[in-house]
């Protein structure tokens, strides 16, 4: 029931005519492809060695491109070896890329690695460049042009190996804890080291949601009480792994593999919980350093102690891993098989390790670089992190000619924006001022405050201490010349000749004298000009301007004196009346001297 998906991408023959067209090619599961890219190249197909067998110097034959020819892809017989090593000794011999023609018509299958009993693996982790298996029916195709003298160039497409529908990229790595497997454990365990800090950062940043897998096995019922299960599975039968060394009688057991991996699934899970579920990559990477089996610390104690040396919780750890000697289903491992299952454009999870990213598995070399590149092109475009525009993962295309976009060399201000996948013309936004155009051959800044940004793109000139400028702070966006100036209000404005033109300092006492951006205009007979009306005030005397003064200081002291006699008057008034009022009240309790004799005859001294 199981069903292994094979990872295509396109294929694209662009000559000659007979065989032009769109096919569908198997990438290797070694190598680097460029994920998010394309690559161009012409295809040759040697005389010799056409297995790629053997080493191509050996036939004095190389593919190396020389300066001004398009990329070398060489295509290959399948067979006699394995797939990887006829990838080494064609990059070894100067090949862009390798296309391997089945030996027979069947479906497309996955080129894998082999196993490293069978073959001396040092050579794979140097395999850069990208492979592909095309059909039989293609490959003799191929040759048969290439007989005829015709040219055959092709592009290999991997943009949309990995879909990108949105600014987050979900992945999954089917892992193990067993580090006794050869060659592929080892290249898993430096993977995991040197891809940690990224991951991390990814993570963390919220741009990737990411889980990790663990393969497991059931043991047919039949067999649960047998010594190999026993030793293989846990709860019963129900979650077994192969024994580490392939060998039942020494070393650690299938079971301790499984456990380990249980671990390893709960501590995600718990961390997951408390929002940090980066620190998985703390604890796989440290568990790796300090638990080795070969140091015989592969065990519970040693993963307690890096467990609580990151700080997370044991408890709600081992609450997690539950007793592995029950005869129970275990939620986690449950889960994890289920998982294994292909669904929708992802196929059954069947090779260790195994990245899966966006639904899509990944095809490729384990490592840093070639992993990031696969990641970072199921970001949609203009939506990818930072750590996917270095120099080592992509070309940055607004290098070269701006990319063809529109640029103020002045301002350093560009509508080119680089993207993983290319480059977008779009007009930008610089220090909240938002520019409008259509990013190729124009943009524009607009709204408010834009003056402030190579001075909106209008016409600006400072003489004589004063500045003026086209441009005005509001949401209009074109340029027009200030008061006092004409032209476009782009390229120039120039000075208006007030006077010249008998615009102003027009009437019959007026002098006028032109200055940049405005005028100036005095009156003869010492009249005073008044801008406004544009007219001169005053009889002209220089008499009468004196009398004019005599007046108003006259006039001054008239006003300061009639105040003084009015706040004396007041003051008097003011004194009166409360005499009066107190003259009154005292006259209630005692006679006066100015009052008559009591007629009672009494007298009171006072």
């Amino acid at each position: 029931m199981g069903r292994f998906v094979v990872e295509k991408n396109n294929l694209k023959v662009t000559s000659p005519d007979s065989i032009k067209g769109i096919y569908e090619c198997a990438i290797g599961n070694f190598g680097v492809p460029q994920y998010g890219g394309t690559l161009v190249g012409t295809v040759v197909y040697p005389k010799s060695n056409q297995n790629a067998c053997k080493s191509y110097s050996d036939f004095d034959i190389s593919f190396k491109s020389k300066p001004g020819r398009l990329p070398t892809f060489v295509l290959i017989d399948r067979g006699d070896c394995f797939f990887t090593l006829k990838a080494w000794i064609a990059q070894q011999a100067g090949a862009a890329a390798i296309l391997v023609a089945d030996s027979k018509v069947e479906p497309l299958i996955t080129m894998d690695t082999p196993e490293e009993d069978k073959s001396d693996a040092d050579y794979l982790q140097n395999i850069t460049i990208p492979s592909a298996l095309i059909t039989k029916t293609l490959g003799d195709s191929i040759k048969s042009a290439l007989s005829g003298g015709g040219m055959v160039n092709m592009k290999l497409d991997w943009t949309e190996s990995v879909p990108h529908p949105d600014e987050r990229v979900e992945y999954e790595l089917w892992t193990n804890s067993n580090d006794e497997c050869g060659k592929k454990c080892d290249t898993q365990i430096e993977f995991l080291k040197n891809f940690k800090g990224a991951a991390q950062i990814l993570e963390k940043g919220g741009h990737t949601q990411f889980t990790p897998h663990y393969i497991t096995w059931y043991c047919p019922e039949a067999f649960t009480l047998s010594k190999q299960c026993k030793s293989q599975c846990i709860n019963h039968g129900r979650y077994c792994a192969p024994d580490p060394e392939q060998d039942f009688t020494k070393g650690y057991d299938g079971k301790d593999v499984v456990v380990q991996n249980l671990r390893q699934a709960c501590v995600y899970r718990v961390m997951n919980e408390s929002g940090k579920p980066w620190v998985w990559w703390d604890y796989v990477t440290d568990f790796a350093i300090r638990c080795p089996m070969k140091e015989k610390k592969y065990t519970k104690e040693c993963a307690d102690e890096i467990i609580k040396s990151l700080g997370i919780d044991l408890k709600k750890v081992d609450k997690c891993i539950g007793d592995p000697e029950a005869d129970v289903e275990n939620p986690v491992l449950k889960a994890e098989q289920e998982s294994q299952i292909g669904k929708g454009s992802r196929g059954d999870v069947t090779i260790l390790p195994t990245l899966v990213v966006n639904n899509r598995q990944y095809r490729g070399k384990l490592e840093k670089g070639a992993v990031l590149k696969a990641m970072c092109s199921g970001f949609q475009e203009s939506t990818e992190p930072a750590i996917c525009l270095t120099e080592e993962l992509e070309t940055n295309e607004c290098l070269e000619n701006n990319g063809g976009c529109w640029q103020d060399k002045s301002a350093n201000i560009t509508a080119c924006r680089d993207t993983f996948r290319g480059r977008l013309c779009e007009c930008p936004t610089v220090q909240g001022v938002k520019f409008v155009g259509d990013g190729y051959t124009h943009c524009k800044a607009s709204g408010a405050l834009h003056c402030g940004i190579n001075n909106g793109g209008c016409w600006r000139e400072s003489r004589g201490g004063f500045t003026y400028s086209a441009c005005v702070d509001d949401h209009s966006k074109d340029c027009k010349c200030p008061h006092g100036f004409k032209g476009d209000g782009v390229k120039n404005c120039e000075d208006v000749d007030e006077c010249k033109e008998k615009t102003v300092c027009q009437c019959p006492e007026c002098k006028c004298k032109n200055t940049w951006g405005s005028y100036e205009c005095s009156c003869s007979n010492g009249l005073l000009y008044m801008r406004e009306h544009d007219t001169c005030i005053g009889s002209g005397k220089v008499g009468t301007t004196k009398l004019s003064w005599s007046f108003l200081w006259i006039l001054i002291i008239g006003v300061g004196v009639a105040g003084l006699s009015g706040y004396a008057v007041y003051k008097y008034r003011i004194r009166s009346y409360m005499d009066a009022e107190i003259r009154g009240i005292m006259a209630q309790y005692m006679p006066l001297e100015s009052q008559p004799p009591n007629t009672s005859g009494h007298h009171m001294d006072i």
